[in-house]
């Protein structure tokens, strides 16, 4: 295919979906483009691969079908405002691919979005694939070309811990989720061997089919994120990852989870509980994490399960947050993972657990002493019998928007020693001080119901 000139580029804008243009070439349609696209109804629809930098446009609307990938040395920048949505028939996904880059930056007054295809009154939980990030650094994998679940058959992983595979910054993403397979699923954001170069924050994943954060090895690092009513878990870390997160929310609703059972965070050391390196020690500190019993009375989905499962040599740490209304707070399954505790290399400190039926627990037939290591002096950790006490109930609210207040009990008694720089220091449990809401103009707590 012969290059256009830029007149010939500017005119094709009226019938496609994106621009593409190659910085060494001034500006020109690139030949290795493979994307094609039709316009139906004003949504133009995108279906293959490109090799070529891609502008998605915030005065078009745009259909992801079947799995769109963004290759290596190619980026593909959307536009503040933006609205994706993905194919529910053909499981539209965007894959961008290792040593490929997303420039998704978008602001508080024009967050991006990407959604479900679907009417209003007809949207659910695994509408359409989601997004999935593959990048160049550590696993604890044996080999540096893992290829990422979900059907999508792409190597993720490396040893450029400093991998940059672009920005998501006020970010939507909501219906995605679905299983290709059995314990092979598209979550809705996948990030596999992601490094910490990259760029993330604010960033909302709502009624996902699977869990809505994955993170497989990789060592980014983010803040602001949002996982609402989620089917299985929130936050799921395995394979090496270490990076760092904060102001981190999950809102369930108590009537949806997976038959597999539904958590707050999930972490793994890998899927054998190997003592292979990097060990899965991610850093959260400011975390919220509200579970489907907003009160002792509130009826639930029976396979709702705990705040936080740590298995399988996993060595993550927890600071400064709160995990309430979960039926059981933490379950601290295995020796591997128990040793970490006792050790140090796996902490929870500063933070609030309330509102459980069983607040620590180990796996059955374990005699360690969790509630001995939790309560430890100089943890400062602390059990709740009652989440209405700690002035949250705003928080579970599942009709309006979600109000975010906290009583006086929380906003004191964080501690940020040890910490390296990547935290915000500030006195407050949990992912807000006491009239604060950075949700507030981006996030969206009623998609179901959104005209896009």
């Amino acid at each position: 295919m012969k290059k256009l000139p830029q007149f010939a580029l500017l005119l094709s804008l009226l019938f496609a979906t994106f621009a593409c243009s190659n910085e060494d070439d001034g500006g020109n349609v690139d030949p290795q483009v493979q994307f094609t696209t039709s316009e139906s109804n004003g949504v133009m629809t995108v279906e293959g691969s490109t090799e070529s930098n891609v502008t998605f446009f915030a005065n078009k609307k745009y259909l992801l079908k079947g799995f769109v990938y963004v290759k290596s040395g190619a980026t593909l920048t959307i536009e503040p405002g933006t609205i994706i949505k993905g194919d529910k028939a053909s499981m539209g996904t965007l894959i961008v691919e290792r040593g490929g880059k997303i420039m998704a930056k978008g602001t508080a007054q024009k967050p991006i979005v990407f959604t479900s295809n679907q009417a209003v009154g007809s949207r659910g939980a695994g509408d359409w694939g989601g997004i999935i990030l593959l990048g160049a650094a550590p696993t604890n994998l044996p080999s540096d070309n893992a290829k990422i679940e979900g059907g999508v058959d792409r190597p993720y992983g490396g040893t450029n811990a400093a991998d940059n595979s672009g920005v998501l910054s006020y970010v939507r993403i909501e219906f995605p989720g679905v299983a290709f397979q059995p314990d092979n699923e598209i979550n809705g954001l996948t990030l596999g061997g992601v490094g910490s170069g990259t760029t993330i924050d604010h960033v909302q994943i709502s009624f996902s089919g699977d869990d809505s954060f994955e993170m497989f090895g990789g060592t980014v690092n983010a803040k602001y994120l949002i996982a609402y009513k989620t089917v299985d878990d929130m936050f799921d870390t395995d394979n090496g990852y270490a990076g760092n997160m904060q102001y981190v929310l999950g809102i369930a609703d108590p009537a949806v989870a997976d038959a597999s059972g539904s958590n707050g965070f999930e972490s793994d050391g890998d899927a054998q509980g190997s003592d292979n390196t990097p060990k899965t020690a991610a850093v959260f500190s400011n975390v919220s994490l509200f579970g489907p019993k907003a009160t002792g009375s509130t009826s639930v989905n029976g396979n709702f399960k705990r705040a936080m499962h740590i298995r399988r040599n996993s060595s993550i740490s927890v600071y400064n947050s709160l995990f309430a209304g979960w039926p059981i707070g933490l379950l601290l399954d295995g020796a591997k993972s128990q040793a970490n505790a006792t050790s140090g290399s796996l902490k929870i400190q500063n933070t609030v657990i309330s509102g459980t039926a069983s607040a620590l627990t180990v796996e059955s037939g374990s005699t360690y002493d969790v509630a001995g290591w939790f309560n430890a002096s100089g943890k400062n950790n602390l059990l709740v019998a009652d989440n209405g006490s700690l002035g949250i109930s705003g928080s579970f609210n599942q009709t309006t928007r979600p109000n975010f207040s906290i009583g006086t009990q929380l906003q004191t008694g964080a501690s940020f020693t040890g910490l390296n720089s990547f935290f915000t220091n500030g006195t407050y449990i949990g992912a807000f001080a006491n009239g604060q809401d950075w949700t507030e103009g981006w996030a969206n707590f009623d998609p179901k119901n959104t005209v896009y």
